[in-house]
């Protein structure tokens, strides 16, 4: 993305920021970072920041060795100035002298992935500050997803269907869920991703585990299979997506009956998907029919999570939520069924709310996959 898109993320933090009355944020390496500069920063016991004063110039401070990786990054694009500082002296008044010009209040949001080491020694060098969690303020701009990072998620998204439309080649009784999650590992780099995020490939009982991962347990024929895959492209932009397979043989006669509940009730949730409906209404339409089978102590977990620089952001779709959705929130759809010690199933699929509706950002289809 261009550095006036950095530049423009960085105005709204500010906004944002004189909003809640703060001095300003630190942001240590994460997706926050990313998000606000476009540099992907490695977390060390070096300090590494951006300093974003309400009322003042960015400033990333950078050890002196990871100045070179900040000035290509597209920081300096953003009108980011870059501070470094050398191994022997102490980073911390850099970031008091960075921040306290544009204080108008005592509160400082800080980034929740910043070492406890560096955070106490922040406070040493501001006493006066009244240190807040970030999330506040960002939490909602990261929320919201422009047109460029909803087709960043929608190409991540294609990559990993791709993968999912492969799962014939690999998934056969007899091999174990390990192997067959080697395969998959493989070919989500294959298909463009930079980094494989997670591969869970579960079956027979172990598919009640809604976080199994693999095993050296072999597949068993007329098992079901969930395979929960996702990773990281190289925009920064990550994949999320769960079919539930069986392999060489006939499922379960009860499986089959609970499976068209369950993709009755990822389709529900999917169409109640609108600006302005609670993210709790989403999590309660995946859950009525899934009840209404008897099954309802059987959905574990919530319905969904946002998605985007991480796999795991706002919103969530979980009973309490009352936030209303808004265009250009995305988040994963997939309700589970899982029974203990015998089998279980997920459906999910990574949608982007729109301004009349709803966007599948997975296109394969839902139907249970016999191979």
């Amino acid at each position: 993305m261009a550095g006036t898109e950095f530049a423009d993320r960085l105005d709204r933090a500010r906004q944002a920021l004189a909003g809640a009355g703060w001095a300003g944020l630190v942001v240590p390496p994460g997706a926050d970072l990313r998000y606000l500069t476009g540099y992907a920063a490695r977390a060390l016991e070096r300090l590494t920041c951006l300093v974003l004063p309400s009322g003042g110039s960015p400033t990333l401070i950078v050890p002196r060795l990871e100045r070179p990786a900040a000035e290509r990054s597209p920081a300096a694009e953003a009108g980011i100035r870059i501070v470094d500082w050398p191994d022997g002296t102490s980073p911390y008044p850099l970031v008091a002298d960075a921040l306290e010009p544009g204080a108008i209040g005592p509160g400082v949001g800080v980034g929740a992935q910043l070492w406890a080491s560096h955070l106490l020694a922040l406070q040493a060098a501001l006493p006066a500050a009244s240190w807040q969690p970030a999330g506040p303020v960002l939490g909602p701009l990261r929320a919201r997803k422009t047109p460029a990072e909803v087709e960043a998620l929608a190409e991540a998204g294609a990559a990993i269907d791709a993968v999912h439309q492969r799962m014939g080649r690999w998934l056969r009784p007899g091999r174990t869920e390990a192997e067959v999650g080697a395969d998959i590992a493989a070919a989500i780099r294959e298909t463009g991703h930079a980094t494989v995020d997670f591969v869970i490939v579960a079956a027979g009982p172990h598919a009640a585990s809604p976080h199994h991962d693999t095993s050296d347990r072999p597949i068993g024929a007329g098992e079901p299979v969930v395979v929960d895959i996702g990773g990281t492209m190289p925009s920064g932009y990550c994949s999320d997506c769960t079919r539930t397979y069986v392999a060489g043989g006939a499922p379960p006669a009860d499986f089959v009956g609970y499976y068209a509940v369950l993709q009755e009730a990822q389709r529900a949730a999917v169409a109640a998907v609108a600006p302005g409906v609670s993210a709790e209404s989403v999590d309660g339409a995946a859950r009525t029919p899934i009840a209404g089978a008897g099954y309802g102590p059987a959905f574990l977990h919530r319905t969904g999570h946002g998605i985007g620089l991480e796999t795991h952001e706002d919103p969530y779709i979980v009973d309490g939520n009352t936030e209303p959705l808004a265009e250009g929130m995305a988040f994963s759809v997939e309700p589970g069924i899982y029974l203990a010690g015998r089998h279980g199933a997920r459906i999910e699929d990574i949608v982007v709310c729109t301004a009349d509706g709803v966007r599948r950002l997975n296109t394969t289809p839902t139907d249970l996959v016999q191979l």
